[in-house]
């Protein structure tokens, strides 16, 4: 099977969904490539995944340049002739569904609905073509149950798939006392309770919520900690209010680290799709405060730490609070975090549906 994954963004958990697909059907045997822009970290991680990249300079909004887009990427599909798309996150999904029409075996792949981060006439907009784009993909898949029950009551009628998120739970391994401490030591924390969030600082993960929680956790639990991993178009704001107790940890090659370091991770996101810092910090078997957006539940469960509403830093403080002053419960909830991960988000899983989704969908193509 020869296959076309699209995408635009390329970086933060875009990289890993592709990349990890990209593996897997490498390994397969199958031909795989990857259409994106040139920047960032996707080029170089599908590179060395096996795929062939071919160079889609394509911004992340739509705007004035979606037309040219458009047409090179329909160049693009007509070069390397696929027998499947995949088009990953919004705007890939705009164009390439623009481009191909139907025309071939066609998977859009939301990675969270664009119609949530706009308001007014945008977000009209973007859940119209949506509804509008539906019918030229031969497969939706999202990432929970949560997000495709939000596209239905967006009026969206698709042929549906849900394919959770998933994880590398063998190297991604429960942490133990002695290698929490060893991260520590690397990371250079002090033994001071750590909370961490990882993800992009932009308004979608809700890192200002967590800085307006973070007095009321100090002033509880004296000496608490925030670090904050990842970089993004919010830093400089985030950084100006310079809140006693949080640090700006920027980009990291060692997530695995700063989760093991953790004494619980915390994200305050606006919505999502199914987050993949909270399946790679349920896999290191740490409790989790997070908030009740798409798949958030879905991975949690009852057991494996708290979700809030978003938008609520009081909420937020008082259960980061509960766990910094309660470990058995952060080891109950770690351990049911892990088997949740274990049970429900084995990557190898999710990329067996996704080969299973990609071969029933080229086979009908061709009967």
């Amino acid at each position: 099977m020869r296959v076309l994954h699209v995408a635009q963004p390329t970086y933060a958990g875009l990289v890993s969904c592709v990349g990890d697909l990209v593996g897997d059907q490498v390994r397969r045997g199958w031909e795989v490539w990857v259409a994106c822009p040139p920047a960032r970290e996707l080029p170089g991680v599908a590179r060395d995944a096996g795929a062939a990249v071919r160079p889609w300079p394509a911004g992340r909004s739509p705007g004035a340049s979606t037309a040219r887009e458009t047409i090179h990427l329909r160049d693009i599909v007509r070069s390397i002739e696929p027998d499947l798309v995949h088009l990953h996150s919004s705007k890939a999904g705009l164009c390439g569904r623009l481009a191909l029409r139907g025309r071939l075996p066609t998977v859009f792949q939301p990675q969270a609905w664009s119609f949530h981060a706009v308001g007014g006439a945008a977000r009209w907009a973007a859940a119209s073509w949506e509804r509008m784009g539906a019918r030229w993909a031969h497969a939706l898949v999202c990432a929970s149950e949560t997000e495709l029950e939000q596209g239905r009551q967006a009026g969206i009628a698709a042929r549906w798939r849900v394919i959770y998120n998933g994880v590398d739970v063998e190297r991604l391994s429960a942490v133990t006392d002695e290698e929490s401490r060893a991260a520590r030591a690397r990371l250079g924390l002090s033994a001071a309770p750590i909370a961490v969030s990882v993800g992009r600082l932009s308004r979608q993960k809700g890192q200002d919520v967590l800085l307006d929680a973070w007095p009321a956790v100090r002033a509880r639990v004296p000496g608490a900690e925030l670090q904050l991993v990842g970089s993004g178009e919010e830093r400089d704001t985030l950084e100006a209010r310079a809140v006693p107790g949080v640090s700006f940890a920027g980009e990291r090659e060692d997530v695995p680290d700063w989760l093991a370091a953790a004494d619980l991770v915390v994200q305050a996101s606006r919505w999502e799709g199914m987050s993949l810092a909270i399946l790679e910090a349920m896999a290191r078997g740490r409790s989790i405060v997070t908030t009740d957006v798409a798949g958030n539940q879905e991975a949690l469960g009852d057991d494996a730490g708290s979700i809030v509403q978003p938008e609520d830093p009081d909420s937020l403080a008082s259960e980061i609070v509960r766990r910094f002053t309660d470990p058995a419960l952060r080891r109950a909830e770690g351990r049911a975090a892990r088997e949740r991960a274990v049970r429900s988000h084995d990557l190898r899983e999710t990329t067996a549906q996704a080969a299973e989704l990609y071969e029933e969908l080229v086979g009908g193509a061709t009967t």
